[in-house]
């Protein structure tokens, strides 16, 4: 018996299912930018550009030592979505479990990784000295509430797992309006400035975490938690590695390019960090809103290849395609169009909003290549496939940019070239992507068909 908040995924039309899965998350993640947005536009607008650069210098390393863990929580997603579209209860608890104790170690690990790393690392990336203590600061204060951070995003991906994306939402809508009373109130009344900001995001992450793991307490479902019963079973454990790692390894790719990109941008000097830092965040959102297709992608191919429904595929990929591409060319386009005003959020300085047009005429604009490569890897995975996505994307998006770097931007030195490498990069890997779906696909189809075949027998 399903929950209210649960989508039947196996069965019926597609079309207004993945909308109704894919709309919550969608705001679910524009929700959270904003959240995260209020860092930098706070302390853009109270504290100057230098406290917006030390914040956004951060943001490429935080994620390139987070991603990794991060991406195992696509393995739960994964498993989660197979156990559960296939009817195989006692699997999928002991998935549920495994991954909620994981969490909290994963997060535990990154809290000692990140808090000894922070310094080292961003004078690695060649962070001005003038904003280096506060991005120090602001990154270790950061780290303390990753722990819960951790525990929020293998939760979420259990329920997604399962359809459920309107809690989530409602449990981030919460914590991230505490999180923007609580930047005002540290950064404007306390005048902590980077300090402030990086306090109020730890609180409303252990929200967050707090709501997510109380749901699925109180849950009647068969992935609830029950607490007494956490224990890290081997073989889930391995299998969400197995889907999860590649997963991570991709995610922390995409961070390694971005780090060196970062570590460029860096060598224009601040102003350009902040137009790049503002310019980003806004793309951030279409991204975001595109992503909720890749998850819509995973979750709905995990579900029907565990329900042995494998014809279903072919139609959610291509409904996926086509929404994503609508969505981020009408974001991505309507951003741009309104980039003077959008950027005049987060610092009314002319040259600041200058360096942010630059990026965003490139990089926002094309950002629909990104969000289909985005859904072929959710489909990919969603098949079970996690380390052809990791490889075409460590070949593209990592290896490729860093050629870039090393060669055409070594030669022409600007901006513009340097942002070029975003939709060149996504382009190469949705291509590549697309011919290994088929062969996957012909794969699972082939093994499907043995099994069949051997259980007649």
């Amino acid at each position: 018996m399903r929950g209210s908040y649960e989508i039947d995924m196996t069965n019926g039309p597609l079309l207004g299912k993945i909308i109704r899965f894919a709309i919550p998350l969608a705001i679910s993640g524009i929700l959270q930018l904003l959240f995260n947005a209020a860092d930098i536009i706070v302390v853009g607008r109270f504290s100057g550009p230098g406290a917006l650069a030390a914040v956004g210098s951060t943001s490429a390393l935080i994620n390139l030592i987070v991603n990794l863990f991060i991406g195992l929580s696509v393995g739960t997603n994964v498993l989660v979505a197979q156990y559960y579209g296939g009817g195989n209860h006692k699997d999928l608890e002991e998935t549920v479990h495994t991954s909620i104790l994981s969490s909290l170690i994963f997060g535990g690990i990154l809290l000692v990784i990140g808090i000894s790393l922070a310094a080292p690392m961003l004078e690695l990336m060649g962070t001005p000295e003038e904003v280096l203590g506060q991005a120090c600061l602001y990154m270790r204060l950061y780290f303390i509430g990753i722990p819960a951070s951790m525990l929020y995003n293998f939760g979420a991906a259990i329920l997604r797992a399962v359809g459920d994306t309107q809690r989530p939402l409602y449990f981030l809508l919460l914590a991230g309006v505490v999180n923007v009373v609580l930047n005002l109130f540290f950064v404007i009344v306390c005048g902590l400035d980077v300090a402030g900001v990086a306090i109020a995001t730890v609180i409303s992450q252990c929200m967050s975490a707090s709501l997510v793991l109380l749901c699925l307490v109180r849950s009647h479902a068969p992935y609830q938690v029950r607490l007494r019963e956490l224990r890290v079973k081997k073989d889930k454990l391995l299998g969400m590695a197995k889907i999860g790692l590649p997963a991570g390894i991709q995610g922390a790719s995409f961070s390694i390019s971005n780090v060196l990109i970062q570590s460029s941008i860096n060598s224009f000097g601040s102003i350009a960090m902040a137009g790049n830092t503002a310019a980003s965040n806004i793309e951030g959102f279409v991204s975001t809103a595109m992503d909720a297709f890749s998850q819509a992608a995973l979750s709905f191919t995990g579900q029907n290849i565990g329900a042995g429904k494998i014809k279903r595929v072919n139609r959610i990929l291509i409904l996926c395609l086509l929404l994503v591409t609508g969505t981020g060319l009408v974001m991505g386009i309507g951003c741009y169009l309104l980039g003077a005003q959008l950027l005049s959020i987060y610092s009314t300085e002319a040259e600041v909003i200058s360096y942010g047009l630059q990026r965003m005429e490139i990089v926002c604009i094309l950002q629909c290549i990104g969000g289909m490569m985005g859904v072929l890897v959710g489909t990919l995975r969603g098949l079970g496939a996690s380390f052809v996505p990791m490889v075409i994307t460590i070949s593209f998006v990592c290896g490729f940019r860093i050629v870039w770097l090393f060669t055409v931007f070594a030669w022409w030195p600007t901006l513009s070239v340097l942002y070029a490498s975003y939709p060149i990069t996504w382009g190469l890997a949705a291509l590549f992507e697309a011919i290994c779906f088929f062969a996957v696909r012909a794969r699972v189809v082939k093994k499907r068909r043995l099994a069949e075949e051997a259980a007649e027998l």
